[in-house]
């Protein structure tokens, strides 16, 4: 028989979690259960404020009581900052894109040290643009809530001792961590790639004419050319540099892997014109150019570098390359030692040894160029550094300036040689083990202890009073607030504390608690809006099961509004091709209900949740599929989500700047601010510890 469809709940099935490959098995669901019942786990997490850089929210802090929701709902760097790749390459800011691998960093016991992350998020905004400068020359543009790691913990670029702008920021001579500025990455100029191919083919190639008699003739002479690694990154670049010069080569396997030994490849040519070139290409320069220079230290390396420990070396037999790897050294200032080494040979081993640790390393590997990235590893090594990273002046640009940033999953990234901190609700529950469908709306988290945890976050004297959120990802005023009231309790420690709260809900259940949010109007430190998605009735049952309907929404505000309690309205989500239309109408309904300020977020379809929205537009509206899928493709470059901040919540082209320009002309008609007002933090008081209330048991 088939199952029953699933009825008031916003998924029908769960997909797949991306993280964990696993699946659990509940006693008291079946898979053709139309009615799954909601289930409650103590969440036993020991902080609740989470904190964000994200450009798209106006919080950096917020408090989640719940993980999951029974509902069932369907800050930036300059874009040519060098990022340091997981290869140990560098690239653009504006260049890195998700999936991309980079280091980041993780705090050990002594040091923090660099470890591979991948790029989750990569987007653009235009902000008003700082210039921070560093004693060692380094200079970053970035914005006011950008953050970098210092030497007494994490500071953004901007900031004040006192008011509502007090935060930790950078000032003059605040050091901030990290290996130090990156230098240039070289042009491959000709003058480079003779280089290259010179202590490439020196270092480790065979170039040699063989001259002998034979029977019949008067002599007969072989020309040999090979070059034979391990890394073939090696070997492209060299095969590349000797076709530039119309030398072809042939690759062959030279050693297959045996007892523990790498396979090794090479290329070769016989033909005596080759020869001939390749020795022109190879022979030492009487006055070498400092590209010839890096293009020599790029091969030697190759050929017969190492990088292990923390240990730079490059070792050979042959005096004359030693020579002129410690001049070329010598020129671009590196400092060095040339150890001697008996092994039994009548040509001793020479090391020419760079010293100065890891800041030095990354300085040759990125000022030469190597191709192997094989030994530009750094994972694993302490962020220790001598350069003088101290801040000189944080200067305002006085422009705005497109900045991006991304996200890793770290949480951070190196910029330009300084640790960079970097910038909802579905996916979320895929970090639990769970999935973004039912188990989102059926396995529900609960912070029991939340207003306890609240409490002594407050009280501690590292917590600086700022806006906190209630929530940053999941609906507070779920079904199960009206029994738990662990968000209620938690609203009466910030209305005794008098720290600013923002909430956004979709249930009329927060008209329950005017009296804490009473108390907080006093002091200025309130603003709540309610989200409405569509005026249909019927649309909304469908689209957003187990919530207030629309008009009990509306009446919220005005209950809000009559208490003197800033209410606004967030039409969101905007499904395009279905509830878009509805704009003007909900703002025309908001204004008439009080409502004082509106604003709006186009649908967003992150990962899992794509899918889930598809299968709900199939059960439901068969016949918009296709219209609303595509209209969300025209917004996000033929993607149905694009995860850049920035324009994730508004999205870009015609289609965006319309639903722009409706917002716009709505607003003005019915006179809401697009802004939230301004909350006040100068009455913040620290709250006492005793008097815990006791927990609920949510079984």
């Amino acid at each position: 028989m088939k199952p029953l469809p699933i009825r008031g709940r916003g998924a029908a099935e769960d997909p797949p979690n991306r993280f964990v490959p696993i699946s659990m098995e509940s006693d008291d669901r079946s898979p053709d259960d139309p009615l799954p019942r909601t289930r409650f786990f103590r969440d036993d997490s020991r902080s609740i404020i989470a904190y964000n850089d994200s450009p798209d929210v106006g919080f950096n802090a917020s408090i989640n009581p719940y993980r999951g929701c029974e509902h069932g709902c369907a800050y930036c760097l300059a874009g040519d900052t060098p990022i340091l790749m997981a290869n140990g390459t560098l690239k653009e800011l504006r260049d890195v894109r998700p999936g991309d691998e980079i280091y980041g960093t993780e705090k050990g016991s002594h040091y923090r040290y660099f470890v591979r992350t991948r790029v989750l998020a990569h987007w653009k905004v235009y902000r008003p643009v700082f210039r921070i400068l560093l004693a060692d020359g380094t200079r970053l543009l970035a914005g006011d809530n950008h953050r970098f790691l210092t030497w007494r913990g994490w500071k953004f670029v901007t900031g004040s001792e006192q008011g509502a702008n007090r935060r930790p920021h950078l000032t003059t001579n605040d050091r901030m961590l990290g290996p130090g500025q990156f230098a240039s990455t070289p042009q491959h100029s000709q003058s480079y790639q003779q280089g290259y191919l010179c202590g490439v083919i020196r270092g480790d190639g065979h170039l040699r004419a063989y001259r002998y008699a034979r029977e019949g003739r008067s002599h007969e002479n072989q020309y040999r050319f090979r070059l034979a690694l391990v890394d073939e990154q090696a070997l492209d670049r060299a095969s590349d540099y000797l076709r530039a010069i119309d030398v072809e080569t042939q690759r062959f396997v030279f050693k297959e892997q045996k007892n523990g030994r790498r396979r090794m490849v090479a290329i070769r040519t016989s033909s005596r014109e080759n020869f001939v070139r390749i020795g022109a290409a190879i022979r030492w320069p009487q006055r070498p150019s400092l590209e010839w220079s890096l293009g020599f230290l790029a091969g030697i390396f190759d050929a017969e570098g190492s990088y292990s420990h923390g240990v730079l070396r490059i070792v050979n037999t042959d005096s004359e390359i030693i020579q002129r790897t410690v001049a070329a050294l010598d020129r671009l200032g590196f400092d060095h030692c040339v150890e001697k080494r008996a092994n039994g040979r009548c040509r001793p081993l020479s090391a020419v040894r760079v010293r100065r640790g890891l800041s030095e390393h990354l300085r040759f590997f990125h000022s030469t160029d190597p191709a192997i990235h094989r030994k530009r590893n750094i994972e694993g090594k302490a962020i220790k550094s001598t350069s003088d990273l101290r801040v000189m002046s944080v200067e305002p640009l006085g422009t705005l300036w497109p900045l991006y940033d991304i996200t890793t999953r770290t949480g951070d990234f190196i910029a330009d040689g300084v640790v960079s901190h970097n910038c909802y609700a579905r996916p979320t529950h895929e970090y639990l083990g769970l999935s973004a469908g039912l188990d989102f709306e059926t396995r529900i988290f609960v912070k029991e202890d939340a207003p306890e945890l609240l409490r002594r976050e407050l009280s501690s004297k590292r917590w600086k009073p700022q806006l906190v959120a209630l929530s940053g990802v999941t609906d507070p005023y779920q079904p199960v607030e009206r029994r738990l009231r662990i968000t209620r309790r938690c609203l009466e420690v910030l209305a005794e504390t008098r720290n600013p709260t923002a909430i956004i809900t979709k249930n009329h259940l927060v008209t329950r608690d005017i009296d804490p949010l009473g108390q907080l109007r006093e002091y200025g430190a309130i603003a709540v809006s309610l989200s409405v998605t569509s005026l249909d009735r019927e649309l909304q049952r469908v689209m957003e099961p187990r919530t207030s309907t629309p008009e009990r929404r509306l009446d919220a505000i005005r209950k809000l509004a009559s208490a003197g309690i800033p209410a606004g309205v967030m039409v969101a989500p905007v499904i395009p091709g279905l509830t878009d239309h509805e704009m003007p109408d909900i703002l025309a309904a908001a204004a008439e209900a009080g409502a004082t300020r509106a604003a709006f977020i186009m649908l967003r379809l992150p990962w899992s949740v794509a899918p889930l929205f598809e299968a709900w537009l199939e059960r439901h509206f068969p016949e918009r599929k296709e219209k609303v899928l595509n209209r969300l493709r025209d917004l996000s470059d033929g993607k149905l989500y694009k995860a850049q901040f920035g324009r994730r919540q508004r999205g870009e082209g015609p289609f965006a700047k319309q639903l722009e320009q409706m917002f716009e002309i709505g607003c003005n008609r019915f006179g809401l601010a697009r802004s939230p007002p301004p909350l006040s933090t100068t009455h913040f008081r620290r709250p006492s510890l005793g008097g815990q209330l006791s927990l609920f048991d949510v079984g």
